[in-house]
């Protein structure tokens, strides 16, 4: 089964992924058995996510349903086993060379896959993606081929890659697709109409090589459920905290530009973004993220499950794509992740230096030399 257009993932409700309120176990299993209930086929989980439990918990919440009928999505790359989480950097990427070298790729690649597929109580992924990769996992034909393997083990039966966790990595990803693009089937990229950038600079190179993408991040923070107000507060530790100062305010000010084209189309806001998101080349799937803001008059989980698993059958015109764009345009608005000129040598896991080949890709696709 491929990609169905609305998906759910496992990042909602709080308690991975620290997003409004935090839900308890059972109400986390309702919500996700609500999304299948409510029409939502696709369900995307990551092995890192409460170290195994997120896995766990949507075995248990599909274990009713036919497997049949719905479609799997997996993500691996995060080494809990062996590596030791470091603070907000999280755990280290399983191509860390302190933890393994190239040879030993392959058999962690496919223990992580079996074990995630055994917590989720399910015998292979529809679609298995490298999560958040360091520059290794974007250039190493052992990793890829440790990818390529999966299949043919039969445990997965598409393969893809999910960068993160912040926005950024477009030449990084632009050149994984010309080195493993008849491997890659399906990218999740960070896009909403108020996120065109860098997002959109990448889309091109998935055109051409044939590579879908799924979109997360598609309700922006919250912008797009419509609860948030001017002058918002968040948790302490909710992840939005960490955005620029302001952004609640600048996003509801060009989200009201926006929102009229929504009317026209009897949209809500977040049936909109998702709208602009799939009326972009390639991009086949929307998985936004679902949570209570836990302020008066706030949409429940279930009612933003519900009008997201509504969402029509329309597409924007090409004018009202970019008229769209225009109002959201935020380029520049961020430090991008990946390779860059501000790095002598790489220190994180997503950050390193800018590399002659991808300032070679960047002419090639006209995306400048500011990098």
């Amino acid at each position: 089964m491929n990609l169905t257009t609305t998906a759910y993932g496992t990042w909602s409700g709080g308690r991975f992924m620290h997003y409004g309120e935090t839900l308890s176990e059972e109400r986390y299993i309702e919500c996700i058995r609500l999304a299948y209930e409510s029409g939502i086929r696709t369900f995307v989980t990551s092995d890192v996510y409460g170290n195994g439990k997120a896995d766990e918990l949507l075995g248990v919440a599909l274990s009713g349903f036919d497997r049949e009928s719905y479609c799997l999505v997996g993500m691996i790359g995060h080494d809990f086993y062996d590596g030791q989480r470091e603070g907000n950097k999280g755990y280290p990427r399983f191509t860390n060379p302190a933890l393994r070298g190239e040879a030993d790729y392959a058999n962690y690649l496919k223990m992580a896959c079996e074990k995630s597929l055994a917590r989720c109580k399910a015998d292979r992924f529809d679609l298995v993606m490298l999560h958040n990769p360091d520059e290794i996992g974007y250039t190493s034909d052992a990793v890829w081929n440790g990818m390529k393997a999966l299949k043919t083990a039969g445990l997965a039966d598409r393969l893809g890659i999910a960068p993160g966790p912040a926005n950024g990595f477009t030449l990084d990803l632009i050149n994984c697709i010309e080195k493993y693009g008849e491997d890659i089937d399906w990218i999740m990229l960070i896009l909403n109409p108020l996120e065109p950038w860098p997002t959109s600079l990448a889309l091109p190179a998935c055109e051409k090589y044939g590579v879908k993408v799924m979109t997360r991040v598609v309700d922006y923070g919250g912008v797009f459920h419509g609860d948030l107000k001017p002058g918002h507060s968040f948790k302490p530790g909710d992840h939005r905290a960490y955005r620029a100062q302001g952004w609640v305010e600048e996003g509801l000010e060009k989200a009201a530009k926006m929102l009229p084209l929504a009317d026209k189309y009897n949209l809500t806001p977040l049936q909109f973004a998702s709208v602009w998101n799939l009326s972009l080349p390639m991009v086949e799937c929307v998985v936004p993220s679902f949570f209570e803001e836990g302020v008066e008059g706030s949409k429940s989980i279930d009612a933003q499950i519900k009008d997201f698993a509504a969402l029509p059958d329309v597409k924007f015109t090409p004018e009202e794509i970019e008229m769209v764009r225009a109002i959201g345009d935020n380029t520049g608005c961020m430090a991008l992740k990946g390779a860059s000129k501000r790095y002598q040598k790489g220190e994180r896991a997503d950050e390193w230096p800018m590399r002659e080949d991808l300032l070679e890709v960047a002419g090639r696709y006209e995306l400048g030399t500011d990098w």
